[in-house]
């Protein structure tokens, strides 16, 4: 049987993608015995305004507490391991591991695993400023010889206002694709050879078909990984 999938839901628009890409995965991937095959999965979410004010006030031993709460009822019915779509929580389940029932798949270690198979050298990341300006990829990538270029501050300021100012509510704006498009080739001209789409939402606005770069997005590489996990083709991720 396929393993249990559990989602600790940060962001709505994030883990609602998260979940469709799951499904979605699945339908390609297992054929026509899709349907009888599907992994089991549940969702739990605490407010994504109780994350967002423990990480603006530095306190990701909130954020870990609050990963772990989710764990413990997504464990109480049945997961068997657990991911966070939600790029700038990745820090927080870091420190949530020793204390958590399950273990988690991250999307920092897929994405760092696709870019490294593919030879990269340079990728751009486009996401939250936390994101963008913090470590969450950069360390990982960092460390397997990959340079990770962020956009230059205008940039960075126009990319942070179209998240959380538009795509956490669901406003998908043709406009504001256009603005991603031009960040994107102005990370093109400067040498990087791919763009991570570092938050769950940006999916909405930018994927293969319009990005001047090739994409790596951290919430279909997170589905993608999640599913291969439960039908077994790649190993259990280590608790703790």
């Amino acid at each position: 049987m396929a393993k249990h999938i559990g989602i600790v839901a940060c962001s709505p628009e994030g883990s609602a993608l998260c979940y469709r890409d799951i499904f979605r995965y699945a339908g390609k991937h297992l054929g026509e015995h899709a349907a009888a095959n599907y992994p089991v999965v549940t969702l739990h979410n605490l407010p994504l305004e109780k994350y967002m004010r423990a990480v603006h006030q530095d306190n990701w031993i909130a954020v870990a507490e609050m990963l772990v709460q989710s764990a413990r009822a997504l464990a109480s019915s049945g997961a068997d391991f657990a991911i966070v779509p939600d790029n700038l929580m990745q820090h927080g389940v870091e420190l949530a591991r020793s204390a958590s029932p399950l273990p988690w798949l991250t999307m920092t270690d897929l994405v760092t695993e696709a870019i490294v198979n593919d030879g990269r050298k340079c990728v751009g990341l486009v996401g939250t400023k936390l994101v963008m300006y913090g470590s969450t990829y950069q360390t990982h990538l960092g460390i397997r010889g990959v340079k990770v270029d962020v956009p230059e501050s205008p940039d960075a300021d126009m990319v942070d206002a179209i998240i959380f100012g538009e795509l956490i509510y669901g406003d998908v704006l043709p406009e504001s694709a256009q603005v991603l498009v031009g960040v994107i080739d102005r990370l093109k001209a400067r040498g990087c050879e791919g763009v991570v789409l570092a938050s769950t939402e940006v999916p909405l606005l930018i994927d293969a078909r319009n990005s001047p770069l090739p994409v790596y997005d951290s919430t279909q590489l997170l589905a993608e990984g999640a599913l291969r996990v439960a039908m077994g083709e790649k190993p259990m991720p280590v608790r703790g």
